[in-house]
């Protein structure tokens, strides 16, 4: 037995071993029996790594232990001709694949090796034997050969400058806490209370109490950390920063992904289990950025969000066709798709040999409600990490306030238009505008298909038009009293920026229109014969006698 057994080691603890193992024997020694062991990818590669920093030599390189791009760049590191055949042999007689054995070639023939052509092949004809051949048929290679190496089998190969994990340790759910003039953005205060809400139920579930994390980003944000506590955080993590007042791309993103990833004594683990994202502008920018940083993936835009097992049958996530692996504790991330007529749930799942964490999502502003704030305990943290001078080549050196546009939240009614209007699209606007009018408290909204059409508008009534008005996931989210949809067909896109409102009167000439599904009353009929009718009968105090006959 070797003095360390790496089958008693994560990949991370035993990297962190390997630094008291000073020789080569010794290291030779565990290299081969985590080979007969877990033969774990990234073990080797990080014993073999020590090797080389001791001086000593390793055994012939394994090419099965390698993707295509890392062989390519570890034989370039080996100048004996006589190893590079053993690798080409052992590539032969293991995975055999085409683009490895002429990686290793090219080497052989740089240090100049021979290179022997395996049984049955052809040297190649010098352009005078290929002459006299006369006209045989040109052979191209089948970019979908068997002994191709699968290109999804190595989705970062290009991403040298990231660490993969494996058998990493993962607890807690991290919620990115947006701000705005010194005060939380709702959508953060909305994620705290879906994450406390998920986390209760996480522990009651698997029996393991794990913590709801908000971390926080700017100037002056240690009350605002101490505010996330009565919001639902367990821990708040901040850093306080001036140059950091406004949002910066690369800092922003560094300092994040080193919270998550960096040690600290509140915490024993690797990386969190899962992380929220507000989907925002920034919010957006900052999620992806971030879950690229830590090698990971994000589901974008999501309006619900739940914990549960997952079975799961594709090989290249159970490392066994045919066979079902059961994935725990995995964040199921909805979001509207397909323009909006459907829901797809995204699932981040580890691989057989790599991790995919933390599990992320930007999660739609108004998706969940505020919660109520409640006296709590919790731990707040500065963190103290280094900030690299480069981080701040681009920089903000004058800003201004724009006006904060049309806020249609709020109000105790809200019209709203879709594309139903296009038969004469200014007439559909003012039909839209006298019936917002007739209420004592309403607003104006549209569509995204209005915003994005190329209608022909009055410059009177274009400012109606504008995307400042759209209502949507992509939009503004509205709860009122009485939500009237007009021209709507009821894309999911639409759908949860209005679905919450106590009333629903949708008008469309389709009966088999979508938002007849979620409307309390459904008229089919013409906007432009019912609009008017609705107005009349809103100024003379008579709704229900407009309504009647119109249809459910």
């Amino acid at each position: 037995m070797p003095e360390l057994d790496p089958s008693d080691h994560t990949v991370r603890e035993l990297k962190d071993a390997l630094e008291d193992v000073d020789s080569a024997n010794a290291l030779q020694n565990i290299l081969e029996a985590e080979r007969d062991g877990k033969d774990r990818k990234t073990a080797k590669q990080a014993i073999e790594r020590r090797l080389d920093e001791v001086g000593g030599e390793r055994s012939v390189l394994a090419p099965e232990d390698h993707t295509v791009n890392e062989l390519e760049d570890a034989v370039q590191d080996i100048d004996s001709a006589s190893d590079l055949e053993d690798i080409l042999k052992a590539e032969r007689d293991g995975k055999d694949r085409k683009t490895a054995k002429e990686a290793i070639e090219r080497r052989l023939d740089e240090v100049g090796g021979g290179g022997e052509a395996e049984d049955g092949d052809e040297p190649e004809p010098d352009d005078a034997d290929a002459e006299d051949g006369g006209a045989e048929e040109e052979e191209f290679d089948d970019p979908l050969e068997d002994d191709e190496e699968d290109p999804l089998d190595r989705p970062t190969d290009d991403k040298q400058y990231i660490s993969e994990l494996e058998d990493g340790v993962y607890r807690d759910m991290w919620v990115y806490c947006e701000t705005h003039q010194g005060e939380l953005l709702d959508v953060s205060k909305e994620m705290l209370g879906k994450a406390r809400e998920l986390m209760d139920q996480y522990e009651e579930d698997y029996g393991d109490e794990e913590r709801v994390v908000a971390v926080l980003v700017g100037d002056g944000m240690e009350e605002l950390a101490e505010e996330t506590i009565m919001y639902g955080a367990d821990v708040a993590v901040y850093l306080n920063e001036p140059r950091l007042e406004r949002f910066l791309h690369r800092p922003y993103t560094e300092v994040v992904a080193n919270m998550m990833r960096a040690d600290a004594e509140w915490r024993e683990y690797d990386e969190p289990r899962y992380v929220l994202f507000p989907a925002t502008n920034n919010g957006r920018d900052l999620s992806a950025m971030v879950q690229a940083e830590l090698d990971s993936g994000l589901a974008s835009d999501c309006s619900d969000l739940y914990i549960e097992p997952h079975e799961e049958t594709n090989p290249m996530k159970t490392g066994v066709r045919g066979e079902t692996k059961t994935f725990e504790r995995t964040l199921h991330m909805k979001r509207p798709d397909f323009s909006g007529f459907e829901y797809s749930t995204i699932l981040c799942l580890d691989n057989p040999d790599r991790d995919f964490h933390p599990q992320g999502a930007s999660v739609i502003p108004g998706t969940f409600p505020v919660p109520e704030q409640k006296e709590r305990e919790g731990i707040v943290v500065e963190y103290d990490g280094d900030l690299e001078d480069s981080w701040f080549d681009v920089e903000i050196v004058e800003h201004d306030s724009i006006d904060e546009g049309v806020d249609l939240t709020g109000h105790d009614v809200v019209v709203a238009l879709g594309r139903g209007i296009g038969d004469s699209p200014t007439e559909g606007i003012e039909l839209g505008l006298e019936l917002r009018d007739a209420f004592d408290d309403a607003a104006l909204g549209v569509t995204r298909g209005i915003v994005t059409a190329s209608y022909d508008f009055d410059a009177s009534i274009e400012e109606y038009t504008r995307e400042e008005r759209q209502i949507g996931e992509t939009g503004q989210v509205v709860e009122p009293e009485l939500y009237i949809a007009a021209g709507i067909s009821g894309a999911i896109q639409h759908k949860v920026g209005m679905d919450e409102s106590e009333t629903i009167v949708a008008v469309n000439t389709d009966p088999d229109a979508r938002i007849r599904d979620f409307s309390d009353y459904f008229v089919q009929g013409d906007l432009f014969e019912v609009l008017p009718r609705l107005t009349e009968a809103v100024e003379e105090g008579d709704v229900e006698a407009a309504l009647a006959g119109g249809g459910d």
